[in-house]
């Protein structure tokens, strides 16, 4: 019988599979939204032309093909539970001309590398989904060569974070949503103040450093939005998957009104604040 962690990972990965296509379809959207956190992230790597830079949870591929133009005498290998997702991530690396992009569909908790492999390793947005964010952090720093970096991103707050919680916090005023237990994979898992620094100082990690990166996500209108969250949020949809056809009539109108509410122009824009974290393995 597979275990608890195992039983996770199945179900990251079947979610992840099936909603590939939601992330697809949104994915110059997203790139534009998160662009700013990888930039982050690759400052924080401090990357040379000759580098070999791991991306795990590369999802549709950024970071890491932005840091693969940044080491253009090196490789990136992206990886992810998914192979549907690392799928798109080949294919933006074809259209974009990139040919020191490679894929590879793994574990984050058991990668398939050697130790002191990789000049840098980046996660944007993994670590809150991991079964285990110990396990999936130790195999970062296990495959990173002595004085190179990890540098990771996650969600901050959700009160910082109406991007998401004016959808969720909607749909949990009119369906019951139990709260997940403690350490669960969720998008807030990691936003504790001083949770991901003391996790990386913990895994030996040295001059660790953290930043916060925010800003706003836009949309042309609240039905825009509406669809966004409903096409890449299995949060959203398992939700709204509880709630019968009235209710969900009522939850929709509900999260157009406060999206109305936070628009310029008859045009959404909700608030968005990331976390990314640093540290150097020593030598």
């Amino acid at each position: 019988m597979p275990s608890t962690l195992e039983q996770i990972r199945d179900q990251q990965r079947e979610t992840w599979d099936r909603f590939s296509h939601g992330w697809k379809k949104w994915d110059h959207h997203v790139l534009n939204w998160l662009a700013p956190v990888g930039d982050q992230l690759i400052q924080s790597a401090a990357l040379k032309d000759t580098d070999h830079v791991l991306d795990v949870a590369a999802g549709t591929g950024e970071p890491g093909l932005t840091a693969a133009l940044r080491v253009p005498k090196g490789t990136v290998t992206a990886t992810d539970l998914s192979e549907r997702m690392l799928e798109v991530a080949a294919e933006n690396a074809r259209h974009r001309g990139i040919g020191n992009f490679l894929t590879r569909r793994c574990d984050a908790g058991a990668m398939p590398f050697a130790d002191d492999s990789f000049d840098a390793v980046l996660c944007r947005f993994g670590f809150m989904f991991f079964p285990d964010v110990e396990t999936g952090l130790d195999e970062c720093v296990r495959v990173a060569k002595p004085g190179g970096r990890v540098c990771a991103a996650v969600w901050g707050p959700p009160e910082r974070n109406p991007w998401a919680t004016t959808v969720m916090g909607t749909i949990g005023h009119y369906v019951d949503m139990p709260a997940p237990p403690p350490g669960a994979p969720g998008l807030f898992r990691c936003a504790a103040p001083g949770a991901m620094e003391a996790a990386f100082r913990k895994a030996g990690l040295r001059d660790v450093a953290l930043h916060e990166i925010g800003g706003e996500l836009g949309f042309r209108t609240p039905d825009e939005y509406w669809t966004f969250m409903t096409e890449i949020a299995a949060p959203v949809v398992a939700g709204l998957g509880k709630a019968d056809e009235p209710t969900r009539a009522k939850i929709k109108e509900a999260v157009l009104a406060l999206a109305h509410q936070a628009s310029k122009n008859g045009q959404p824009r909700l608030p968005w604040l990331a976390l990314t974290v640093s540290g150097v393995k020593a030598r």
